[in-house]
């Protein structure tokens, strides 16, 4: 077949299929589009009316159920994990302090650091906490999980805290200091004070919680129930965790809508409590946490809670949504299942799945443009299977189509997802790569090339031998997709005369 001749098959066309079947897929389109927004439209306002009339009628009963149901509930949950990531250190340093090895080594003279080392690293890895330690009364030398720290001092500033403790009647104190053990980062330390048999105190013994680990906790709380998770010291009232809306050291009377609240939550020490602050309603539940002697506070704002809660009301309304959606489903399914065989026809080479030769019509002008616009190389390549017609001579038609088949897998495997590449007519296929200059286009040429004539291509569990030609075409500035496209196919031409299995490039 001349090269002329094969030209004025390409282009001599009476009329532009791609164009036609555009057109028609534009209308059905439009059409579905008109059909699909008007039953939205009646379905919306219908049940839009019957939302607004249950969402005002409801308001009410959804608030009373923040206020006297989830609220409180959410509280219990969060005092449950609490038990669990807060408290638990405090039991931890309760079991140390009473911990009959501990009490018997000070006893005995603190004979062998090293096991009273070992002794606070295990408590340490066991229990995930942040530090552990023991200050004895005797020696007054500080015991770490590490080692031992140093002796405290009553003159030294940083060591106030045991002598503190040391002196206080309650058997324990939580207190937020830097440790020394760990670059000064500041802890949360469980102090618990240690005594033997006979009530002789001898000494200090604890673990200690990163305030980072604590802050992440709160975050947890805060995304798990969505709601605002503070703590307040039992007495002095001040902010010592929480949302990032309130700075840390924030005492609750200083706090607007709330501080006439606060004396009131002091006696009660729990309850649900309503603010206003910022023009919006508050609602809260607070409780007291003994073991921490801290405040917990959970708090939604009324009109967000609103936004979660209208569960309640969409359950309502359930029953209608879902025969909506089932008509609109139906109803843009049919038409989906016509439009969709119209593209699939349109678009789609039924043999191989590649796009067809109506795609790459719409496709390449659209690559030239982007092309032009981002001054960015690209390149056409026409693949041919070389002595096609004796495959189908020899073993049939079917295994002529297995063939192509096969090599539009190979193909594909062989360029990127951006690349386009169609099935052009009968043996021949089109592709084009985008942002791909001489060097790397050429390669990829002989890449797919070399793949094809590699592979292992079979019919009825036969191996047979395919090659194709290849005709590369550089886009030049100006030019049209005919005039590439062109280019490409008098190039395959050649590399065909010359031989086939090659890949030539025009000039």
């Amino acid at each position: 077949m001349g090269f002329e001749k094969r030209v004025n098959v390409r282009y001599s066309q009476p009329a532009n299929p791609a164009r036609t079947m555009l057109s028609t897929m534009i209308f059905w389109h439009n059409d579905k589009r008109k059909l699909i927004t008007t039953l939205a439209v009646l379905l919306l306002v219908g049940f839009a009316a019957t939302t607004l009339v249950n969402y005002y009628v409801s308001k009410g009963v959804i608030r009373d159920s923040i206020i006297a149901s989830e609220l409180p509930l959410t509280s219990d949950n969060l005092y449950s994990e609490i038990q669990k990531d807060l408290v638990r250190p405090v039991l931890i340093a309760s079991m140390m302090a009473s911990n009959t090895f501990l009490r018997d080594w000070v006893t005995n003279g603190e004979a062998e650091p090293a096991r009273i080392v070992k002794y606070l690293r295990e408590i340490k890895q066991r229990n995930g906490t942040f530090t552990s330690f023991f200050i004895s009364e005797r020696t007054r030398i500080y015991y770490q999980a590490e080692g031992v720290l140093k002796k405290v001092r009553e003159d030294e500033p940083r060591d106030a805290w045991y002598f503190r403790v040391r002196g206080m009647d309650a058997p324990y104190e939580i207190s937020f200091d830097p440790d020394l053990a760990n670059k000064d980062k500041l802890t949360t330390f469980i102090n618990f004070r240690v005594h033997d048999d006979a009530g002789n105190y001898l000494g200090v013994a604890g673990v200690g919680l990163a305030v980072d680990t604590i802050r992440g906790l709160i975050n947890k709380y805060q995304q798990r129930y969505l709601c605002n998770v503070y703590f307040f010291d039992q007495k002095t009232g001040a902010l010592l965790f929480g949302s990032d809306a309130l700075v840390a050291g924030t005492k609750i009377s200083s706090i607007e809508g709330l501080g006439g609240l606060a004396e009131r939550i002091k006696q009660e020490g729990a309850g649900n409590y309503q603010y206003d602050s910022g023009g919006r309603n508050h609602l809260l539940n607070v409780r007291l946490v003994p073991e921490l002697k801290w405040y917990l506070f959970v708090e939604r704002v009324e009109e967000d809670a609103l936004t979660g809660i209208r569960r309640t009301l969409y359950l309502n309304l359930a029953i209608c949504v879902v025969i909506s959606l089932i008509v609109l489903f139906a109803t843009s399914l049919t038409i989906n299942r016509y439009q969709g065989q119209l593209e699939v026809m349109a678009t789609t080479d039924k043999l191989t799945g590649l796009a067809n030769r109506q795609a790459c019509d719409l496709l390449i002008p659209q690559a030239l443009a982007e092309a032009r616009r981002a001054k960015a190389p690209l390149l056409a390549m026409m693949i041919d299977i070389d002595h096609f017609k004796y495959v189908n001579d020899r073993l049939g038609h079917p295994a002529g189509d297995s063939m192509l088949t096969q090599l539009a897998q190979a193909m594909k495997g062989a360029l990127r997802e951006s690349d386009i590449v169609c099935r052009w007519g009968g043996e021949e296929f089109l592709v084009v790569i985008k942002d791909t200059d001489a060097a790397p286009g050429q390669a990829l040429a002989e890449k797919i090339r070399g793949t094809v004539e590699n592979g292992s291509f079979r019919w009825q569990d036969e191996p047979v031998r395919v090659t194709v030609s290849v005709g590369v075409a550089y886009y030049k500035e100006g030019e049209t997709p005919e005039q590439l496209i062109a280019r490409a196919d008098k190039a395959l031409f050649q590399a065909k005369d010359a031989g086939r299995n090659r890949v030539h490039v025009a000039a």
